[in-house]
């Protein structure tokens, strides 16, 4: 298993390609369908896969957290896939997924891995509404392969969110509403409902107007109407849009390509992109930098977050010409 992931250090120059590489495992039968399904998780997120250590009990943790393990004298929280999307156990979890992202490590326990998949985030595709709710929104995107086969990619961010429960009411805490007379807009595009929640909760702090989409297609498509619109009635779109804020990892098109897209398009001069992704290491900020993104946000950081945005949006609307 370490030489299935041995160069993925390398596997970062995959970001602003529209690829993707995920690793293959499942969990088990899922008494619903009577299948074993497949999941995968994006090679970024993922540390190491190892035998499972032995796991240390604590007291008040949700039924699927196993535990903790201690990784390097650090003790990382275990959780076990099968139980938190309810498939039924068959035999010992002796497999487990390390992942780090956002400046936390977690280990996953899984049935088996498979292999590591290349794919186009293109050949990604939402999750039909049915799955989503067998599934409790477990997934964020679905492929198709030959055979027929389903892989289904894990929202890391709601199994977490899910997993450790805290009260996050503080993140908001002393968020004040923007001091500007005109009303303002901002598009966001992100795959993942625990992300769009908090986005969500960050604007309505700042008391900003906003639109969303679950991927980089929808976002594209919108704010081509968007132009559109704004052409036919004389105006920019900047008089009507104060920033677009973007994921990375999104399915059928992904922010670095969105990024692209608004950047090289004369019509969407003056707005400016953030991202803000859970890959918040050095080489996927110069990636997107690359493709000229403004600011790069780290997920889960509501007060950063309201840092950039109050500055971007007043930036915006003193800049001349604004609406």
């Amino acid at each position: 298993m370490s030489e299935l992931l041995r160069n993925i250090d390398a596997r970062t120059r995959l970001a602003g390609t529209n690829k993707l590489e995920i690793l293959l495992f499942t969990l088990g039968t899922d008494p619903r369908t009577g299948r074993r399904e497949t999941f995968g998780i994006n090679v970024f997120k993922v540390r190491e896969v190892m035998r499972t250590p032995p796991i240390t009990a604590a007291p008040e943790m949700p039924s699927s957290v196993e535990g903790m393990v201690s990784l390097r004298g650090v003790l990382v929280p275990v959780v076990d896939l099968a139980k938190y999307a309810g498939m039924s156990i068959e035999s010992p979890r002796e497999i487990m997924i390390v992942t780090e992202y956002n400046g936390h490590t977690q280990g996953f326990l899984v049935e088996a891995v498979d292999t590591i998949l290349r794919l186009d985030w293109s050949q990604m595709r939402v999750p039909p509404e049915m799955l989503t709710a067998n599934l409790g929104g477990l997934v964020t995107a679905v492929t198709e392969l030959p055979g027929p086969k389903l892989v289904m990619l894990l929202d890391v961010e709601k199994v977490l969110s899910e997993t450790t429960r805290y009260d996050d009411e503080f993140l908001f805490k002393g968020i004040e509403p923007l001091a500007i007379d005109e009303p303002i807009t901002v598009y966001f595009a992100d795959d993942s409902s625990v992300a769009r929640k908090q986005i969500e909760r960050t604007l309505d702090a700042l008391g900003v107007r906003y639109v969303g989409s679950v991927n980089g297609r929808q976002a594209w498509d919108e704010l081509e109407r968007l132009a559109s619109y704004a052409a036919s009635s004389g105006r920019k779109v900047k008089d009507l849009l104060a920033l677009v804020l973007t994921d990375v990892e999104m399915p059928e098109m992904d922010g670095y390509i969105l990024t692209k897209q608004i950047k090289t398009d004369p019509r969407f001069e003056g707005v400016p992109v953030i991202m803000h992704s859970s890959l918040s290491g050095m080489s996927n900020q110069q990636l997107g930098r690359s493709v000229g993104v403004d600011e790069y946000v780290a997920k889960f950081e509501p007060q950063r977050l309201a840092e950039v945005l109050r500055r971007l949006i007043t930036q915006h609307a003193a800049a001349p010409g604004a609406a």
